[in-house]
């Protein structure tokens, strides 16, 4: 995301978060596309602002990707660290609803890279 953008309200990335709480603790419909697209590039938006650089690509399909801590910076082709995800198990990180290492060990997210692990920056909130 831009660096033009306005900086991301805490505030509203816990009340887009706590409408879903539901279904992210399997409780629940899934949210209307465009309030979990909302949802998605709200918490990527605050991650790439809580740890500004281009070292390391971080993918949640289909709504946004974000580049995000400081390191080298990549510019042709795939990154080297990259982090990708399904939108229900971002937000479950991005809430605090799971950890980093069991949704890598699990296969829910995919890291590669040196500069790849995210647990230092999660979550962004806690919904528990």
């Amino acid at each position: 995301m831009s660096g033009s953008r306005r900086a991301p309200n805490p505030a509203e990335l816990r009340r887009v978060v706590e409408s879903m709480s539901d279904w992210l603790s399997g409780e629940g419909d899934k949210p209307e596309r465009r309030e979990l697209a909302a949802a998605v590039r709200l918490s990527l938006h605050t991650l790439a602002t809580d740890a500004p650089g281009n070292s390391v690509e971080v993918r949640v399909p289909p709504f946004a990707a974000v580049q995000c801590v400081g390191g080298p910076r990549h510019s042709r082709g795939t990154p080297s660290n990259v982090v990708e995800t399904d939108p229900k198990t971002w937000l479950r990180l991005a809430a605090g609803l799971t950890d980093w290492h069991t949704a890598v060990t699990d296969g829910s997210v995919s890291a590669s890279g040196t500069r790849s692990d995210l647990s230092h920056l999660l979550p962004q909130l806690r919904l528990r």
